[in-house]
């Protein structure tokens, strides 16, 4: 009796904690049901065509770039021989997306070349004032006009073609194509060395400690370390500096001590502090994360997919998933009464375990994925009716209304547990070799039957056996159909 209890209040924690879960977690919703953006790349390859493992390479470096942006079930495939086409769903700015996933990511690190100090000033200067014009283009300050006219007056020797214009979008564009040309400029006042992205093998963020900006910390392999001490050794104590060139463009320049002449910089790491904002440091850490495209890629076409036609499909697929389950639930209740009226209770047990699970994993829901959801609940209901078989045999064949239900759990134990682990291996092999989409049918099928499993073996047992605690639900005709009467 107490084994009963402790079971019963086990599912009720259980139930409440989904609930809590369901509160306090949404479900992340794919692209087909959130909208998000969809991207077309393109491969650019100046001799000869893409080939097949060149193609592989820039998918599996976008793949990882995708991962660190923390975008759920996005979907990255082949068009053809040299294009691409990567869904991201909830990414409703698709320029954002693209600035990260575009770039090449060439990491390399350089040294000062000599002679060249007063030049460096002069653009760095350059290159603040225009950082100083961007950022405040971002927050809407309606004097940067007259601001960005002085400046660009100021430009005109290092970039001849610019032409002012009143428009403030056009005016913040040629303001980041410039500050590009000033730091490729900068770039080139730089040696290269044989330290690259190539000796990389992390890459994380953090806000520095006295101010409000935020630094991107590089961690390099042994051979990178050691190459990393030996350049900065090279500088240490003089008026050079390093640079770190992302690109072409140079992002970061910074004096190494004199405490270092002798041995340089050791310890494998190193600290790209450039004045970044939180959203710069984020894009940066992704792309040396997912490492250097083989290969330059160029965003041929972008759309963003409205949210409009997800909540259709949501709340067709409610729809569908409340009418199949109460059709279900009338069918049970009708033709197996009291045990049909425990497979309905289980049912709703279940689909509170199955949500929390998905909103806790996460697993991101898109239509396969509600497809396989419902097609687990089929098997849960299915397991019942195997069970509640068993009992009504029983019955008819004058057993006890207790030693029946516990022989007809019995009997019937064998073929649910054979049936859902077939099914499971099923689903993991589609998960293993399937694409995105098979992928989220598989998960979510899969994850219903283990729930499965312990709803019908478990929950549908308790329940039946706390029924029948009261005198009045011991009636051996409320467990079965009028058709087949005792």
């Amino acid at each position: 009796m107490k084994r009963r209890q402790g079971w019963l209040f086990f599912i009720i924690f259980l139930l409440t904690f989904s609930i809590y879960l369901l509160i306090n977690f949404p479900l992340q919703l794919g692209l087909d049901l959130k909208g998000g953006s969809q991207l077309t790349l393109q491969l650019i390859k100046e001799e000869g065509k893409v080939s097949k493992e060149e193609l592989e390479a820039v998918n599996a470096v976008l793949d990882k770039r995708v991962n660190n942006l923390g975008v759920a079930e996005s979907n990255l495939q082949t068009l053809g021989r040299d294009q691409l086409i990567l869904e991201l769903p909830g990414e409703q700015n698709p320029l954002s997306a693209s600035r990260i996933l575009g770039k090449t990511a060439l990491l390399e690190f350089r040294t000062q070349k000599e002679n060249t100090n007063s030049q460096l000033k002069n653009l760095q200067l350059q290159r603040f004032k225009l950082n100083d014009l961007i950022e405040q283009f971002k927050i809407g300050d309606k004097r940067n006009e007259e601001k960005s006219s002085l400046l660009m007056d100021n430009l005109t020797e290092i970039e001849n073609e610019i032409n002012y214009s009143s428009n403030n979008q056009q005016l913040f564009e040629r303001l980041v194509e410039t500050k590009k040309f000033i730091t490729n400029e900068i770039a080139n006042l730089f040696n290269k060395t044989d330290l690259s992205g190539k000796d990389l093998i992390n890459a994380g963020r953090r806000q520095e400690q006295t101010n409000n900006n935020w630094e991107v910390s590089l961690s390099f392999s042994n051979d990178g370390g050691e190459k990393f001490a030996e350049i900065t050794k090279s500088i240490a104590g003089t008026d050079k500096l390093l640079s770190i060139v992302l690109d072409g463009e140079s992002i970061s320049e910074a004096s190494v001590g004199s405490q270092f002449i002798n041995t340089g910089i050791t310890g494998g790491s190193a600290t790209i502090s450039g004045n970044f904002s939180a959203e710069n440091a984020r894009e940066l850490e992704v792309q040396l994360k997912g490492g250097s495209l083989p290969l330059p890629i160029e965003i041929v076409e972008t759309n963003t997919i409205g949210p409009l036609l997800g909540s259709k499909n949501i709340v067709k697929s409610l729809y569908a998933a409340i009418c199949g389950l109460i059709f279900v639930g009338i069918f049970m209740i009708f033709n197996y009464r009291i045990l049909g009226f425990v497979s309905v209770i289980s049912l709703i047990f279940y689909g509170f375990f199955n949500l929390a699970l998905y909103s806790l994993i996460p697993v991101t829901l898109t239509l396969p994925g509600i497809a396989g959801l419902i097609l687990s609940i089929g098997m849960a209901v299915d397991a019942n009716v195997l069970i509640f078989e068993r009992i009504r045999e029983e019955l008819i064949n004058g057993n006890t209304l207790i030693r029946s239900i516990d022989s007809g759990f019995q009997r019937a134990n064998s073929s649910i547990i054979d049936g859902h682990i077939t099914t499971f291996v099923s689903c993991f092999v589609l998960f293993l070799l399937g694409t995105n989409f098979v992928k989220g049918f598989a998960a979510t099928l899969g994850l219903g039957v283990v729930i499965s499993l312990f709803t019908s073996l478990n929950c549908s047992k308790t329940i039946l056996r706390f029924l029948t605690t009261y005198q009045s639900l011991r009636q051996k005709n409320l467990y079965l159909s009028k058709s087949n009467p005792l």
